[in-house]
C-alpha cells in the first residue's frame, strides 16, 4: 500500500506557544477567588460557598457543554474554536474590571462564568493539536506542553491573587487591589486575542504523521463516535480512574486556602505559594511525563506508576496537615504536585491510544467532563467534610478514591492503536 508523504513544519512551535499562552489566560482565572477566599467573603460580603462556586462553575458549565463543544472542536476545527474560546476569556475578564465594589460580586460572578464557559475551548485542545501539527515522535511531549499552559495559569492564579490583593483588616485598599488584578488580567487576554487572530493557523499544509492523515480521512460521525467510545470497555475504565485523580485535585486546589488557613492562620499568602509549588512541580512531571512517553511509548506502565504515586503523594499530604510545620507542606505539595498534575498529559495520550482512530476532541473531551462531575462531587463533600471531621480526616476519605483509581488504572488493556499506525513506514519530508 502506497504511503503519503508527511512532513513537520517549524511554525508548529508557534501554534503551540499561541495556545499555552491562551489556555493560561484563561486557567489563571479559574482559582483566582478560591484561593483569598477569606478577603473575598469579607470585601463582597458572601459566604464561603459562594466562592466555592467561583472555581466550581468552571466544573459546571464544561460538564453541561462538553457534547456541544466536542461536536464544535471536530466540525469547525481548531482555528475557529480556539478564536471562540479567547474571546470569551477576554470578554469575562473585561465583565470583572467593573466589579471592584463590595456590591458587585453578581456581575464578577457574571464575568467569571463567562470565562468558564469558554473553557469548552481549552481543555479538549493539546491532545488535537500535538496530533495535526507534530510527529509520532512528538506528539507526546507537545501535549504535555500543551497541559502546561493550563498548569501555569492555574499556578499564576494561585501566586498573583494574594500578592496583589492582601489579607488586611482596614479594607478601604482592597477595591483599588481587585481593579488592578482584574485589569491585569483583561489586558494579557486582549493582547493573546488579537495574536490568536491573526497569527493562529487550522492545520499545516501537509500531515505530519501517518496517524494524522488517517485521522484527517475519517468520516465524521459524531454519535457514532460517542457510542464506540463508550463500548470502548478500556477508555470507560480510564475515563473514571482519570476523573477521579483530577477531581481531587480540583478539591484540594479549590479548598486549599482553607486547609492552610485551619492550621496556620495568618498565612494566606503561603497558601498561595503552597498551591504554586503544587502546580510547578506538576508542570515538571507533565514535561518528564511525556518525554518519558515519547521515549519509550509504555502509556499504561507509565500511567499506572504515574497514579500510584499520586496515591502516596495524597496519603503522605493528608497525613501532615496537622504536623504544625509549613515548609512540611510545601514539601509534600511539591511531591502531590509532581505526580497528580504530571498524570494529566498521560491520561490524555493512554485516551489517544485506546480510540484511535476517533476524534481527540471527543475522546479528550469526555474526559475533561468525566473530571468535572468528580470536582463538583468532591469539592462539595470534602468542604462538608473538612468542616465536620477534620483536615486530616477530611483528606484521608478523599484520598482513598484515589486507591480505587489504581485498581482500575491496572486493569485497562494495553492497545497502542496510534503507536501502530504512526509507526508504519512512510517517506519523511522536510519543510
Amino acid at each position: 500500500m502506497h504511503q503519503v508523504e508527511t512532513a513537520l513544519f517549524r511554525r508548529r512551535w508557534l501554534m503551540l506557544g499561541l495556545f499555552v499562552m491562551y489556555s493560561m489566560s484563561n486557567a489563571l482565572q479559574w482559582i483566582q477567588y478560591s484561593i483569598i477566599e477569606n478577603v473575598i467573603t469579607r470585601f463582597y460580603g458572601v459566604t464561603s460557598t459562594w466562592v466555592e462556586w467561583t472555581s466550581m462553575v468552571y466544573m459546571i458549565s464544561y460538564m453541561i457543554l462538553i457534547v456541544p463543544g466536542s461536536w464544535a472542536l471536530d466540525k469547525y476545527g481548531l482555528r475557529k474554536c480556539v478564536m471562540a474560546g479567547a474571546f470569551g476569556t477576554c470578554l469575562g475578564a473585561w465583565i470583572k474590571v467593573f466589579s471592584a465594589d463590595p456590591n458587585a460580586f453578581m456581575i464578577t460572578f457574571a464575568g467569571q462564568t463567562i470565562v468558564a464557559v469558554s473553557q469548552v475551548f481549552v481543555l479538549s485542545v493539546p491532545a488535537r493539536l500535538a496530533a495535526v501539527w507534530f510527529g509520532p515522535n512528538e506528539v507526546s511531549s507537545a501535549c504535555s506542553i500543551g497541559v502546561f499552559g493550563n498548569q501555569f495559569g492555574i499556578a499564576a492564579g494561585f501566586l498573583l491573587p494574594p500578592t496583589i490583593v492582601k489579607d488586611e483588616q482596614d479594607m478601604s485598599n482592597t477595591a483599588s487591589q481587585l481593579g488592578l488584578m482584574y485589569k491585569s488580567v483583561a489586558t494579557f487576554t486582549s493582547i493573546l486575542l488579537v495574536l490568536i487572530l491573526f497569527l493562529f493557523e487550522e492545520q499545516p499544509p501537509i500531515a505530519p504523521s501517518q496517524a494524522a492523515l488517517k485521522q484527517q480521512e475519517e468520516v465524521k460521525d459524531f454519535s457514532g463516535s460517542l457510542k464506540r467510545l463508550m463500548t470502548n470497555f478500556g477508555y470507560v475504565l480510564l475515563l473514571i480512574s482519570y476523573g477521579i485523580n483530577v477531581g481531587v485535585f480540583y478539591a484540594i486546589s479549590t479548598l486549599l486556602n482553607k486547609l492552610v488557613l485551619a492550621h496556620f492562620p495568618s498565612a494566606s499568602e503561603d497558601a498561595g505559594r503552597i498551591g504554586l509549588t503544587i502546580v510547578l512541580a506538576g508542570t515538571v512531571g507533565s514535561v518528564v511525563c511525556g518525554v518519558a512517553l515519547d521515549k519509550t511509548h509504555k502509556f499504561k506502565e507509565t500511567t499506572l506508576i504515574v497514579y500510584a504515586l499520586s496515591f502516596v503523594g495524597m496519603t503522605g499530604f493528608a497525613l501532615l496537615l496537622d504536623c504544625g510545620h509549613i515548609i512540611v507542606l510545601y514539601v509534600m505539595a511539591g511531591l502531590l504536585g509532581f505526580f497528580m498534575t504530571g498524570y494529566l498529559p498521560v491520561g490524555f495520550e493512554l485516551a489517544a491510544e485506546l480510540t484511535y482512530p476517533e476524534p481527540q476532541g471527543t475522546s479528550v473531551g469526555l474526559l475533561n467532563g468525566i473530571c468535572q462531575v468528580f470536582g463538583i462531587l468532591f469539592t462539595t463533600g470534602y468542604s462538608w467534610l473538612v468542616d465536620t471531621q477534620g483536615t486530616v480526616w477530611g483528606s484521608l476519605y478523599l484520598d482513598s478514591t484515589l486507591a480505587v483509581g489504581v485498581i482500575m488504572t491496572i486493569l485497562i488493556p494495553k492497545d497502542y492503536r496510534r503507536h501502530a499506525a504512526s509507526h508504519k513506514p512512510a517517506e519523511k519530508l522536510s519543510a
